[in-house]
């Protein structure tokens, strides 16, 4: 385990290029939960750091990680054409897994991804691509539905958490539901909107992280 706590911003290996993370693990966490951002986000997210925070103290470790360049934000911020890119940021999820387990001091966590937006998406195609290392899922208002054909191949756990308010990805995120063969749960969130700025709202999806991480890392701890 790390003989101490660390916390560094990191360059991320994700094939040909490389991208920005911030990582923060303690002494003795008990997993890694990796952050896929999506839909115009980054690793700044207030909203991910906000559920980052909670999961840290629970005994977590987690990276929140870029999964464009600065050079593809700026093209996407214009044109929104690597936001829904899902296999490339399937791909870079899956170079952060890869990143993770080359590391002496991480490669003994049990790992979990947390994904928000189309980054849902992307954590789901890399759970698939990596189920002998993946030990839970968990989608914050995410578009798991786009993740298509991989979502059969999902063997993690898998939790998606939903504003009431948010009808729409309600129905996405039912449609994956059902083509899915892992365990998976649904929780709505009542009242909530897609971005959970209500009061509370974020607070109740980083306790259902926190205790979907308890269940499913922890236990492969013991």
């Amino acid at each position: 385990m790390p003989s101490q706590a660390t916390h560094e911003a990191v360059r991320v290996d994700v094939g040909v290029i490389a991208v920005d993370g911030d990582l923060r693990v303690r002494e003795g966490a008990a997993g890694l939960v990796i952050f896929a951002h999506g839909s115009g986000s980054s690793r700044f997210s207030r909203r991910n750091r906000t559920v980052a925070g909670v999961l840290e103290a629970a005994g977590f470790g987690t990276l929140l990680l870029d999964l464009l360049t600065p050079d593809e934000e700026a093209v996407d911020e214009r044109t929104r054409e690597y936001r829904f890119d899902i296999d490339l940021l399937g791909r870079r999820a899956v170079g952060a897994a890869d990143w993770m387990q080359a590391r002496p001091d991480l490669h003994h966590l049990p790992l979990a991804f947390f994904g928000a937006s189309t980054g849902a998406a992307a954590a789901l195609l890399a759970a698939a691509a990596r189920p002998e290392i993946t030990r839970a899922v968990i989608s914050r208002g995410g578009r798991p539905d786009l993740a298509d054909e991989a979502l059969p191949n999902v063997q993690a756990p898998t939790l998606l958490i939903v504003g009431g308010a948010d009808e729409s990805v309600i129905e996405m995120n039912r449609e994956a539901m059902r083509r899915m063969r892992a365990p998976v749960e649904l929780e709505i969130i009542p009242g909530a909107t897609h971005l959970f700025e209500e009061p509370g709202a974020l607070e109740q999806v980083a306790r259902l992280a926190a205790d979907w991480c308890r269940r499913h890392l922890k236990e492969s701890m013991a």
